[in-house]
């Protein structure tokens, strides 16, 4: 299967189980198929982390982190203390060959708790998480759980879930009742190649 079959087919996925199936089938291929697409987000997403976040130090979790392409990125901007979470079995014995993650473990992001400890990191990214059939913008309550105040919150969506209106309501929600600030939302590419644009949110959480 191409990397554009793959990138399309991902947005018909709806159901956790098909979500599971899908990226258990992809994990294999993944890497080289997106990085053949120029998948952008990864960077993008470190370098608006790197705006907020300055101690290279601070712990930080890479939700839904996939193989590790986003992981990677943050290692390349200098972070030092990565903790990685996913779905997927498969996608997280990939991320773990990569040898940047401080831990790695298996999580639902739509079945808290993520970890058990409040207030744990520093930073939080979702780098291409949120979609249709795979995490809840509800979810975002249970991030900002395990985030300390003040601390970074970034995510990368693709431009049709962003134009779907599900997160980017829930985000104002978030910052209409003050639990959110800064609250920045910046288009550019997402995946290129695939001729797929994307957003990134740039937040923190209040405190």
């Amino acid at each position: 299967m191409s990397a554009k079959s793959f990138l399309s087919k991902a947005y018909n996925v709806r159901t956790g189980a098909e979500t599971e199936a899908f990226y258990r089938n992809w994990a294999e291929t993944y890497d080289d198929e997106l990085q053949q697409q120029g998948y952008a987000q990864p960077g993008r997403c470190a370098a608006a982390l790197l705006e907020q976040l300055h101690d290279l130090a601070a712990p930080i979790i890479d939700l839904g982190c996939g193989t590790g392409l986003s992981g990677a990125a943050l290692s390349q901007a200098g972070y030092e203390r990565i903790d990685g979470c996913d779905f997927s079995e498969e996608m997280l014995r990939k991320a773990g060959d990569r040898k940047i993650y401080n831990r790695l473990f298996q999580a639902n992001l739509n079945r808290p708790p993520i970890v058990e400890d409040a207030e744990m990191y520093h930073a939080a990214l979702a780098v291409g998480v949120f979609s249709y059939g795979h995490v809840s913008p509800d979810s975002l309550d249970e991030i900002l759980r395990i985030l300390k105040p003040g601390g970074a919150l970034i995510i990368g969506v693709n431009a049709h879930f962003y134009d779907e209106g599900s997160l980017c309501a829930k985000v104002d929600a978030l910052a209409a009742e003050n639990r959110i600030v800064v609250h920045v939302w910046e288009r550019g590419e997402h995946i290129p190649g695939a001729d797929i644009d994307g957003w990134v949110l740039k937040s923190a959480k209040a405190g």
